[in-house]
């Protein structure tokens, strides 16, 4: 008996046709039927959209065509056709458009399947979802550059706090040696146990002022500075320091106007990134220190203020680093060196000397193309003079350094300190009076005519400034100095006095007295 195929409906036809045309009608979503071995065999309106695929072109091709080449290498696509055989796939990635732009796609592969159960392909859809990607990376880069931020912050903190009692303690190491040196016999065993332990002492204070730098906290000598003279003033140091194997190449631009910094700590950031770049080239190589001019305008060069800025780069043809490396890289006490190679702060210290400027460093690496640091740096104003008080040093250049003796007011909450401070003053003839905090150093302002006050800013309850202040409104012609190891005062106070770094030496006490002097003159 003939059996004859079932007619199919005039009413499959039209809801077929509807269906199609709802498909057609989509244009924010690519939908399309792949056949059993992944080819291309339907192409809706929207996955020529975004895919950039005209229907002509496309049918009949493998859909691994859209996935980026290391996915395709991975196996990725196979992977996703047996995914969906079992059941469904579904994922998120980067997929391909036919300019070779990328986009990042939510992607759903359903199976098709005859009643028999027999596979005859797959249903896939795919999302455009590059916008809602890229807004939630930078809002992951937000919370990261947070936290990374407070991270820093809190260690900073933690970092100032500990630099500051470190220096008190070198205070008095160093300031006790000084004296003592001055005061032995000559016995040459003796002189050189004193240099070496006087030696180690500048050291701390040395990893001291790294560990300032880091927290923001430095005293800068801000000042116009020339760069290339600066550069060319220290390359023969550099040459003997880093060793017949290393050339260093300097190149300014022409028109280079000075930068506003400080000149020691700017000679020290380009000696310990110099002595980065040689470490970085165990065979030997050409370490390139250029400079050129660049405008910033606003909203460029991530957050720097608008106007002119010298970029200072130091450049190596080293091994170079990697993404994970550079990345951590400007980190404190990050470093690729072995055990008592380095202390992991010359970087930090370079970076806060560009922030405490106002500029930034910037640094670019990859493995086997060597490293690039770049400064940049604040151009000086025309003809700039640096405004607040002098430092003890620039008076003193023109002061005899004797004279006679002072009444000098020592105000310390640190016993060792403040000891020490008194025995540095009277051994250079000074009468030397001391108190421990704030009240006690208006009392004796109240019963004593004192010439000059020293004073340490970090106290508890009234700080120095403060004290400072409480002065100038009773007795406006007292001269007083503030001692410190750190730039800790809040940003527009304290100017007009004087600063005392700390840790001083006997000798930085004689030309603070002479600035002194200067002041009152």
């Amino acid at each position: 008996m003939d059996q004859t195929r079932p007619k199919t409906s005039p009413k499959h036809f039209q809801d077929e046709d509807r269906y199609r045309r709802l498909i057609d009608a989509i244009t924010d979503y690519a939908i399309f039927m792949l056949d059993a071995h992944g080819c291309v065999s339907s192409w809706n309106p929207g996955a020529q959209r975004f895919k950039g695929y005209t229907a002509a072109e496309i049918l009949g091709q493998h859909f691994s065509q859209f996935y980026t080449p290391e996915d395709r290498v991975a196996g990725v696509p196979a992977k996703a056709l047996r995914a969906a055989a079992a059941g469904r796939f579904e994922a998120e990635g980067w997929r391909l458009r036919k300019d070779g732009t990328r986009f990042w796609a939510h992607v759903v592969i359903d199976p098709i399947r005859e009643p028999s159960g027999e596979l005859v392909g797959f249903a896939k859809i795919t999302r455009d979802l590059t916008d809602q990607h890229e807004a939630e990376r930078e809002r992951d880069d937000a919370r990261q550059a947070l936290l990374q931020s407070q991270k820093l912050d809190a260690l900073g903190q933690l970092t100032g706090g500990i630099a500051h009692d470190f220096n008190n303690l070198l205070m008095t190491i160093i300031g006790g040696l000084d004296l003592v040196r001055k005061r032995l016999p000559p016995d040459p065993k003796t002189t050189l146990l004193v240099q070496n332990a006087m030696q180690a002492a500048q050291r701390g204070s040395a990893l001291v002022q790294r560990m300032l730098a880091f927290a923001r906290r430095q005293p800068l000598d801000l000042r116009p500075v020339e760069a290339p003279a600066l550069v060319r003033g220290i390359a023969e140091m550099l040459r003997r320091s880093l060793g017949a194997g290393v050339r260093i190449s300097m190149r300014f631009a022409g028109d280079l106007r000075p930068a506003l910094t400080d000149p020691n700590q700017l000679e020290n950031a380009l000696v310990n990134l110099a002595l980065n770049a040689r470490d970085a080239m165990p065979g030997g190589g050409t370490i390139f220190i250029e400079a050129d001019r660049r405008m910033v305008m606003e909203g460029q060069e991530g957050g720097l203020a608008p106007g002119a800025y010298l970029r200072l780069s130091v450049r190596d043809t080293g091994h170079g680093m990697d993404a994970h490396t550079l990345a951590r890289a400007k980190e404190p006490f990050f470093t690729t060196k072995g055990v008592g190679a380095g202390a992991g702060l010359g970087l930090s210290m370079a970076h806060g000397l560009a922030e405490q400027s106002g500029g930034r460093l910037t640094m670019a690496s990859r493995l086997g193309e060597g490293t690039v640091v770049e400064l940049w740096l604040p151009e000086a104003p025309e003809a700039s003079r640096v405004t607040g008080a002098p430092s003890a040093d620039e008076l003193s250049q023109s002061v005899e350094i004797s004279g006679s003796p002072m009444v000098i007011l020592a105000v310390d909450d640190d016993a060792l300190v403040l000891l020490n401070t008194t025995a540095m003053l009277e051994d250079l003839g000074h009468r030397v009076l001391t108190a421990t905090a704030a009240d006690e150093a208006m009392g004796v302002l109240a019963r004593e005519d004192v010439d000059l006050v020293i004073t340490d800013y970090a106290m508890p309850d009234v700080d120095g400034l403060k004290l400072a202040g409480m002065i100038r409104d009773r007795w406006p012609d007292t001269t007083v100095m503030l001692a410190t190891g750190y730039a800790e005062l809040p940003e527009g106070q304290g100017e007009g006095l004087l600063r005392l770094s700390k840790p001083y030496l006997q000798s930085d006490l004689t030309r603070a007295i002479a600035a002194a002097r200067a002041c009152r003159a």
